[in-house]
């Protein structure tokens, strides 16, 4: 379980230029911290990949069929959060009230919006502190719901503002999207299995 690489730099680099050090260096997974500091993620293992991108289809087509406004999103992109971080969830969904608020210019860039549903898929070699710890920031910066799935440890935290951290000690539950996704229901261990 490795910690992503931080590079503590303080804030030395301005949004814009930190913005046009990642399109320089697009082949890295970078994410910035509320403080400046840049941290180097390496990249998802398969498995972990294709788990967030069934858990993105399986969103995707619930919300095509249910007409639900909004816009889904994979861990390619980037979000600056209310504290200054800029973060890259596995799989988010930003409500069309926030998506639309924003120019067009700030959604081809890291949109100055904390998506609504978050959820962070936990890769072989990633941290589970860190990435709880990016769940707390989360949901202190506007997320209303998060999952934080861990396939090796055989383990989900659900997260949600206020609430105390559901954990389930077994895959094999359906995970509900309320409050965000009123009726949507994600089975997990046949998503697992597949």
């Amino acid at each position: 379980m490795d910690t992503p690489v931080t590079f503590i730099v303080g804030d030395i680099m301005s949004e814009d230029e930190f913005f046009r050090f990642c399109q320089m260096n697009d082949t890295l997974n970078l994410e910035r911290d509320s403080e400046g500091n840049i941290i180097f993620m390496s990249p998802s293992g398969g498995l972990s990949d294709n788990l967030s991108s069934k858990i993105l289809i399986a969103l995707g087509l619930w919300l095509d069929q249910h007409d639900n406004p909004g816009t889904i999103f994979g861990s390619s992109a980037g979000f600056t959060l209310p504290n200054g971080a800029v973060r890259s969830p596995d799989v988010s969904w930003v409500n069309s009230e926030s998506w639309d608020a924003l120019s067009e210019s700030d959604q081809e860039r890291f949109a100055h919006v904390c998506p609504d549903f978050v959820v962070e898929v936990r890769s072989k070699t990633d941290s589970i502190i860190y990435l709880q710890n990016k769940m707390q920031e989360y949901m202190a910066n506007g997320s209303r719901l998060g999952w934080l799935i861990d396939k090796y440890a055989g383990k989900v935290f659900v997260y949600e503002p206020g609430k105390t951290i559901v954990e389930h000690p077994s895959l094999n539950i359906r995970l509900s999207g309320e409050p965000v996704f009123p009726g949507f229901e994600l089975d997990l261990a046949k998503t697992v299995r597949k």
